[in-house]
């Protein structure tokens, strides 16, 4: 009986112990899970005057911003870091503000339950909890300047304006743990010498981030002039000072891939900054190497980085531990999802992605589509950009991800490093027409845009002819069906089943869909027969067959 007694006394504590400790971490997770903003000398005193509008051009002082016929906004943005994000935050405040809504819209309508959001904010306020730590002094500043512009009143669930903002950088870094939610899956690629037309460096990627339509509908082709380190242009959306692709006047260029990485559990830098910081303090490769040695990150990337000045392209590949560079062979490099470094390419991580997603595939026919079109111009770059086949030019259904063009890219780039010049797609995806900058012309003169534009359009490369196809509009149905489905957790979404499967008639994803759809009406006998026709289609990655396969065990039950 005593000692029962001492059992019981001893569980009471040990449970009394677990919730003072789980008590403490909620209070401590709460009051944590908002940045404070940096200080700021004089502020008061460095505010911005007012914007003028002016012909659809908003300017302050000599900075502006305007949107082309072609649906791209383009900004200049100058000065001291709180400066920069005070002028840009007030020039493009009606985007942040719509970018938000529709990035929350997105996230409320994957995760409905208002119960888990609030869950949500302190779980990531508690992973970022150190996040200020690890940001430049020049970006919170910038950033806190950006924030003022936020709007203040729909998104406290979220967090405050400047821990919202903060946090939103590190959104690329969050979509490697949470992939389901937000595709990432970027192609890049870089030739030179004989590889290309003119014998000079030319790059392109696509940047597969999806997290709803409405994220990649306000694009914005951002020149800044910064107090310190040199201009530069990157392509960006409302209230984001990171960089995923981007050139300076040095003609260094920047991209960024996603790479196998774990759940990060701790702040670090976001990826998206150290490009930032690269792109804004590097001239070459050399310098480039030494400022992504000196950030510690938090999720493992991949960063192309082309440079003029040294002739060539490498790839900077890293994890929150270790590092590669990886230099080529030959005058051609290309990267995907996967590090092919010979360190970071033995991981265990990095051989079971290889093996399992869509990366590996994606780069070999990436690079049978180089050696078909080179030597390569701007023109043959965005034909490789907008490719939307499997290997060998086999059909593997729209969207797929093994395609470069899986249809779902926030912007692709095109850029000439050597003359300064870039191509920007336009809406939709990388099937709009790729529109032309000449970095070198843009901060010589810094004058308004003449007609609403800086663009070079007698250069522009004109949009893909799928835009007028038949096939182009059976797309357009799949997607509006699959985006439907997708999110209908009540099971009342209805739609013509016959119409969806000739909406794209040969993707392993219609079948699946359809499979699930005759599953939630309990048609057992259909939904096998979808799941089995999907599994006799190119599926993208292992983890989608295994999927396949588990639901159509459970059918046959």
């Amino acid at each position: 009986m005593n000692l029962l007694k001492k059992i019981l006394k001893w569980f009471l504590i040990i449970v009394a112990v677990i919730i003072v400790l789980l008590t403490a971490l909620t209070i401590y997770i709460y009051n944590i899970s908002d940045a404070t903003p940096p200080e700021i000398n004089n502020e008061s005193q460095r505010e911005p005057g007012a914007v003028t509008i002016t012909d659809s051009i908003y300017t302050l002082g000599d900075n502006w911003i305007s949107k082309n016929e072609y649906g791209l906004y383009e900004m200049y943005i100058s000065g001291e870091p709180y400066e920069r994000g005070r002028k840009a935050g007030k020039l493009s405040q009606f985007l942040i503000q719509s970018q938000e809504i529709a990035f929350t819209d997105q996230i409320r309508t994957m995760i409905p339950s208002s119960k888990y959001l609030k869950f949500l904010k302190y779980v990531i306020g508690f992973v970022n909890r150190d996040l200020s730590d690890h940001v430049k002094e020049e970006y919170k500043e910038e950033i806190y300047g950006i924030s003022k512009s936020a709007s203040t009143d729909s998104f406290q669930w979220v967090g405050t304006n400047y821990s919202r903002i903060l946090n939103y950088h590190a959104a690329h870094d969050v979509g490697h743990a949470l992939q389901n939610m937000m595709l990432v899956g970027c192609t890049s690629f870089g030739v030179w010498g004989e590889h290309s037309a003119d014998g000079s460096l030319i790059l392109g990627r696509n940047f597969d981030f999806w997290v709803g339509d409405g994220f990649a509908a306000n694009k914005i082709v951002e020149f800044v002039a910064p107090s310190t380190g040199y201009n530069f242009a990157y392509i960006t959306w409302g209230g984001f000072t990171g960089v995923v692709s981007g050139m300076n006047d040095k003609g260094l260029t920047v991209t960024i891939n996603a790479a196998p990485s774990e759940i990060p559990w701790g702040a670090a830098t976001p990826v998206s900054l150290v490009a930032r910081e690269i792109l804004q303090y590097a001239q070459n490769i050399n310098e480039a190497i030494k400022i992504a040695q000196s950030r510690k990150m938090f999720v493992s990337e991949s960063f192309l980085v082309g440079s003029a000045l040294d002739k060539k392209a490498i790839l900077i590949e890293k994890t929150p531990n270790k590092m590669d560079i990886v230099y080529p062979s030959d005058n051609v490099i290309t990267s995907t999802n996967h590090f092919q470094g010979i360190e970071l390419g033995a991981l265990a991580r990095n051989m079971e992605a290889k093996e399992k997603s869509a990366s590996v595939y994606r780069q070999k026919h990436l690079e049978q589509l180089l050696q078909e079109h080179m030597p390569l111009d701007p023109l043959e770059a965005a034909t490789i950009l907008r490719d939307q086949h499997g290997l060998n030019y086999s059909d593997i259904g729209l969207g797929n991800e093994k395609a470069i063009n899986q249809l779902i890219a926030h912007h692709s780039i095109i850029m000439q490093p050597d003359s300064l010049r870039f191509w920007v797609s336009s809406s939709p995806w990388q099937l709009g027409a790729y529109i032309c900058y000449d970095l070198k012309k843009v901060f010589a003169e810094h004058a308004l845009p003449v007609k609403g534009s800086i663009a070079h359009n007698e250069l522009n490369i004109p949009a893909d002819t799928f835009l007028n196809s038949a096939a182009y509009k059976g797309y357009q149905y799949f997607r509006f069906v699959k985006n439907n489905f997708m999110y209908d957790y009540d099971h009342t979404f209805t739609f013509n089943t016959d119409s969806f499967m000739f909406s794209n008639p040969v993707y392993y994803d219609t079948y699946r869909i359809l499979g699930d759809y005759y599953s939630n009406q309990g048609n057992k006998a259909k939904a096998e027969e979808m799941y089995q026709l999907a599994l006799k289609k190119e599926i993208a990655t292992e983890h989608e067959r295994e999927s396949i396969i588990k639901k159509l065990k459970k059918v046959k039950q």
